[in-house]
């Protein structure tokens, strides 16, 4: 009997050390996707295993559960922070509230083990074969710990599906109204364990309809958590599309006053035009009296004229010629360079709106980001290759890239408020519309950005 106490115990012991190296794990698989450094969500998990350890067994602390696992949540944060020095207050919502799935999920696991095992203990067969006791022990443990890990995977599986903007910052009323639910859940489960046994230790008897009004408050308590989680990211998702919205409509009004310009630039050339034939005639009769140097100045005053009204870029078409002769003229006045060889593709099948759409998001990117050294420099490009359009823009860049693991480009360093932040995923957009996509590069000081469009 000594020894069957003492294989309990180590039973036990093991049991223990098995659910704080599954929750290390859930830990880290839980938070490593919002954070770019993978190695630190590792640690992180690794913190936490290492201080519960530390706890029960190396330095014990004389102290209940729910503390002692509030002690190792708080020092997997702190390893979160270090390793990753910004958005601590989502690093801080994702710490309080797998503390929050825990202990809901404990709670649950242990009302289904207390009436699964009382169930197994009152059967015929068990009474029957006293030698097997040791071995229902063996097997609830492993029960209890599977039930335990399944209810928390599936609460944190659920939650990585449906947080979708794993980045994006959280503002402080955001975090306080995250952690509602997660605060009551903690005092829903102290008020609720501490009446069970108390109940327990009064009566010596299990409360079974008291357990199914607790198994129903953990449940909703859970449900709660992951709910608040999906209408939040809902809300995300709403406000990205608003803004989505007054971007393209910003965009369309700007694409509006490119197309007056442009009406007003050939309003310009049928004027020269009607003019024409008078300018002719005067030259001819500066010649034919012999005042060369008269007839010739008058000739470059017109070239001026013409080049003013047509513009300095032909790209091949008006709506992109207009465009990029604005951005050159804006550059300039900056100081910046600016060079283009792109042409329009109008045998290819691709809408000029779209490509004005492309070429406004990438060049305003280019201006706004550009370095300012004294070499400052943007190039806009294209070409055809077989069927493939292509569309490149470079402009000098001395900064440091940080990407968005989710879509696979930078993360802007601007708010994301009156368009900033959406020039790229803009341009995605249209690219996929003609079953392309975008390429992003940093060489030689160069931030490199190359568009394909199919034509067909």
């Amino acid at each position: 009997m000594e020894g069957a106490v003492i294989s309990e115990t180590v039973v036990a012991h093991i049991s223990q050390v098995a659910e704080l190296l599954l929750l290390g794990y859930c830990f880290y698989r839980f938070i490593s996707p919002f954070m770019e450094n993978t190695v630190g969500a590792f640690w992180s998990g690794g913190a936490y295993v290492l201080t519960m350890l530390l706890l029960f067994y190396i330095m014990p602390v004389p102290t209940d559960y729910f503390a002692k696992y509030g002690i190792g949540v708080l020092a997997a944060l702190g390893v979160m922070c270090r390793a990753e020095r910004k958005n601590y207050r989502q690093k801080t919502f994702l710490a309080l509230t797998f503390f929050t799935l825990h202990w809901l999920a404990i709670a649950t696991t242990e009302i289904l083990y207390d009436n699964i095992y009382r169930f197994a203990e009152q059967t015929d067969f068990m009474a029957k074969h006293l030698e097997l006791w040791y071995a229902l022990y063996l097997d609830m443990c492993i029960i209890y710990r599977v039930m335990e890990f399944v209810f928390l995977a599936c609460e944190i599986g659920y939650i990585l599906k449906t947080y979708v903007y794993k980045y994006a910052d959280m503002t402080v009323r955001e975090l306080l109204m995250m952690l509602i639910p997660s605060f009551m859940g903690w005092a829903g489960f102290a008020i609720m364990q501490h009446f069970r046994f108390f109940y327990i230790m009064q009566t010596e008897e299990f409360p079974g309809s008291y357990d199914m009004l607790a198994l129903l408050y953990y449940i909703v308590a859970a449900a709660a958590v992951v709910v608040v989680i999906s209408l939040y990211q809902n809300i995300k998702a709403k406000q990205e599309e608003n803004l989505r919205s007054e971007l393209l409509a910003a965009q369309i009004d700007s694409i509006r006053q490119h197309i007056g310009q442009v009406e007003s630039l050939y309003q310009d050339i049928r004027s020269i035009k009607h003019d024409m034939a008078n300018h002719i005639f005067t030259l001819e009769r500066l010649y034919s009296g012999n005042n060369t140097g008269e007839a010739k100045a008058y000739g470059q005053e017109l070239k001026a004229a013409l080049s003013r009204g047509a513009g300095e870029i032909k790209s091949g078409n008006p709506v992109t010629d207009v465009i990029l002769q604005g951005m050159k003229n804006a550059a300039e006045k900056k100081g910046i360079k600016f060079h283009s060889d792109f042409f329009y593709p109008g045998d290819a099948g691709i809408n000029a709106f779209d490509v004005s759409v492309i070429l406004n998001n990438a060049l305003q990117n280019a201006m706004e980001n550009t370095s300012e050294n004294g070499k400052s420099h943007i190039t806009v490009s294209s070409y055809r290759k077989n069927s493939a359009y292509m569309i490149e823009i470079r402009n000098s860049f001395s900064g440091i890239l940080q990407w968005d693991a989710r879509s696979g480009l930078p993360v802007t360093t601007k708010e994301k408020t009156d368009g900033h932040g959406y020039g790229l995923s803009n341009i995605r957009r249209m690219a996929e519309k003609y079953f392309g996509d975008i390429d992003i590069s940093l060489e030689d000081g160069e931030f490199r950005l190359s568009i394909m469009l199919m034509t067909g």
